[in-house]
C-alpha cells in the first residue's frame, strides 16, 4: 500500500479520534485546562508517530483499530513534550506550526498543567482499552511507554540536550542525546505496532533496528531543516538551534556531511524492511518504506 494514500485515508479519522478522546475522561477537567489540551492536540501535522504505529499494524496485516488508543496515547505524550519544550525555561518558542505556542495562547501555568494532564492521561487510554484483550500485551505497552517517555528515555535526552548547550560534543554524544530525545517515541510507535500485531521475536528485533535508524534519520532531517528551510516553512519564527547554541548534525558534520548521513540512514531503513519481508513474505514493505520520503530534504 502507498504510504501517502494510507496517511491521507487515516489522518482525518485519527485527528477526530484524538480530539474526541479528551471527552473520554468526562467533564471533570476545568474548562481552560481542557481547552489548552485540545489547542495543542489540534495543531495539525502529519502525526508521524501514531501513523507509524498504525502503519506497522497494517504492514503486519493486523487490524489497525486495535492500536488506535495506543496511537492516541503516543500523540498525547508527544504533544505534552512539545508544550513543555516551548516554555521560556526550555526552548522559549513563541510559535509552533505557525500558531502561538500553548503558553502564549494561554499562560505558562496552564501550559504546564495541560502538558502534565496529557502525560498522565495517556496511560489511562491504554489501560482502559477494551480492544486489547491480552493483559500481558497491555502491560508491556504501558511499561515501555513509561520507559520511552521517562527518565531513561525522552526526558533523559532532553536534559542531556540542555546540559550540552554551549559545549562542543562529538557525534557519538549527539547520537546518544537524540536516540533518547527523539528516537525513543519513534521506536515505541513501531514496537507497539509489533506487539499488538503479535509479530515474531525475529520480526520485532528487525522492527526495532528500523525504528532506531528511522529515528536518527528523522533528527538529522529536523536539524537540516533548521539550516536549509525558512522560518515560515518551519512554522517557527524565533530561537533556532543556532540561536540557542545547540549541537546539531550540521554543526558537527557540516551540511553536506549531514545530507550524506541522512541518505545512508534512509538506505539502511530500506534494507531492514527487505529483511523483514524475507522472513514474513506478506509484510507490506511498500507501506513503511513510503514513510522514508518524509525524511528527504
Amino acid at each position: 500500500m502507498d504510504a501517502t494514500f494510507f496517511m491521507e485515508n487515516q489522518l482525518l479519522a485519527l485527528d477526530e479520534a484524538i480530539l474526541k478522546s479528551v471527552d473520554q475522561f468526562g467533564h471533570a477537567q476545568p474548562g481552560q485546562l481542557k481547552e489548552s489540551m485540545v489547542y495543542s492536540l489540534n495543531t495539525g501535522g502529519k502525526r508521524i508517530r501514531p501513523m507509524l504505529l498504525l502503519a506497522t499494524l497494517k504492514a503486519l496485516n493486523a487490524d489497525i483499530e486495535t492500536g488506535l488508543n495506543t496511537a492516541i496515547a503516543l500523540e498525547y505524550i508527544h504533544t505534552y513534550s512539545l508544550i513543555h519544550d516551548d516554555l521560556p525555561a526550555m526552548d522559549n518558542d513563541d510559535y509552533r506550526r505557525g500558531k502561538p505556542t500553548n503558553h502564549k495562547a494561554f499562560d505558562e501555568a496552564t501550559a504546564i498543567l495541560a502538558g502534565d494532564s496529557l502525560l498522565t492521561d495517556a496511560f489511562a487510554l491504554i489501560a482502559d482499552d477494551s480492544k486489547i484483550e491480552n493483559t500481558e500485551t497491555k502491560l508491556k505497552l504501558i511499561a515501555e511507554l513509561s520507559k520511552a517517555a521517562g527518565s531513561t528515555g525522552m526526558i533523559a535526552g532532553q536534559i542531556m540536550d540542555v546540559e550540552s548547550e554551549g559545549k562542543q560534543i562529538n557525534l557519538h554524544s549527539l547520537q546518544n542525546i537524540h536516540k533518547r530525545k527523539t528516537g525513543e517515541l519513534i521506536r515505541y510507535a513501531i514496537f507497539a505496532g509489533g506487539q499488538i500485531a503479535e509479530a515474531s521475536s525475529e520480526v520485532v528485533a528487525l522492527l526495532d533496528d528500523f525504528a532506531w535508524t528511522y529515528g536518527i534519520a528523522y533528527q538529522i532531517q529536523n536539524d537540516l531543516q533548521e539550516v536549509m528551510w525558512t522560518d515560515q516553512a518551519r512554522g517557527k519564527l524565533n530561537h533556532s538551534d543556532a540561536d540557542l547554541d545547540k549541537n546539531t548534525y550540521p554543526s558537527i558534520m557540516g551540511t553536506n556531511g549531514a545530507l550524506t548521513a541522512l541518505s545512508d540512514k534512509i538506505e539502511s531503513c530500506k534494507s531492514i524492511l527487505n529483511q523483514i519481508q524475507a522472513i514474513q513474505p506478506a509484510f507490506d514493505v511498500e507501506l513503511l518504506a513510503g514513510f522514508l520520503k518524509y525524511l528527504k530534504i
